[in-house]
């Protein structure tokens, strides 16, 4: 117990551990006794339903419909959440007028509202853009604002010395968001958008409800209409294995921009303190 193991045995273990999961679900699921194959089917037709998914209901499309969503949804959120939530995050005003408000939009159910974004933007593959980047958007704005919070938080002396120092040293504003500001909250918050895949992955099937013009999510809905469950079930795994490939790529891009998190002797205050006055 609050032992560890090393990274090979772990990832065989991992492993033993599928094929245990797999072995398991296919004598539940192999006579279609014990748990009818409705329900829950045998991972075999699981896995040969991909055959007829890819010549019969164009996979391979439906996959980069979601996947564009996906990314348009994510870059259009970015894009707005930082400069809001700088602006409301560093500004004793901004802050007062909008935090509590921007806060409170996080208990909105987004499935409610769909209909107002038809209202706006159509039914349209931008609308569905919009609606995903809104479902983004008003879980990453308090995220942003809560970094700023933390870093001019006197208490944290773990992260309120970046700031005291650079203001020590006599930086401008300009030079305190450039150096300070900026890199600190882009650094924390990229794990943040790394989390928020999963549930961006719930929106992205909302929206292709909405005027089924493709998309995983469009396809889900149509099988499962048709009762055809081994096709619900790949299309299922299918989501997850996307979801967990994205994952992979946002944690390989975040070692990639900010290397400071992974090898602290060449973190923030080595790049942000060497030469202030830039």
């Amino acid at each position: 117990m609050g032992g560890s193991i090393d990274k090979k045995t772990s990832t065989i273990i991992s492993l033993i551990g599928l094929v245990v999961l797999l072995a398991i679900w296919y004598f539940l699921t192999l006579t279609g006794e014990i748990i009818p194959n409705k329900i829950l089917p045998n991972p075999v037709k699981v896995l040969l339903s991909y055959g007829e998914l890819y010549t019969d209901y164009d996979l391979l499309p439906n996959t980069w419909y979601s996947i564009k969503l996906n990314i348009y949804g994510y870059i259009t959120a970015i894009l707005l959440a930082l400069p809001i939530g700088f602006i409301i995050g560093m500004f004793p005003i901004a802050r007062s007028l909008f935090s509590q408000y921007i806060d409170a939009f996080r208990f909105l159910p987004l499935t409610a509202i769909t209909g107002i974004f038809i209202a706006w933007f159509g039914i349209g593959f931008d609308m569905k853009v919009y609606f995903l980047s809104f479902g983004i958007l008003i879980y990453l704005l308090p995220v942003i604002v809560q970094r700023i919070n933390e870093l001019q938080n006197p208490s944290n002396n773990k992260d309120y010395v970046y700031l005291q120092t650079i203001t020590t040293l006599g930086a401008t504003n300009w030079q305190k968001f450039r150096h300070v500001y900026f890199p600190y909250v882009t650094e924390k918050i990229s794990e943040d958008i790394r989390v928020l895949t999963a549930i961006s992955w719930t929106y992205i099937i909302v929206a292709e409800l909405l005027n089924k013009e493709g998309g995983i999510g469009s396809m889900i809905y149509t099988l499962g209409r048709q009762s055809r469950t081994p096709e619900v079930f790949a299309l299922l795994f299918l989501i997850i294995l996307i979801g967990f490939t994205q994952d992979r790529l946002f944690k390989s891009l975040d070692q990639l921009l900010f290397p400071s998190k992974y090898n602290y002797e060449k973190g923030r205050i080595k790049k942000l303190f060497v030469n202030p006055s830039k």
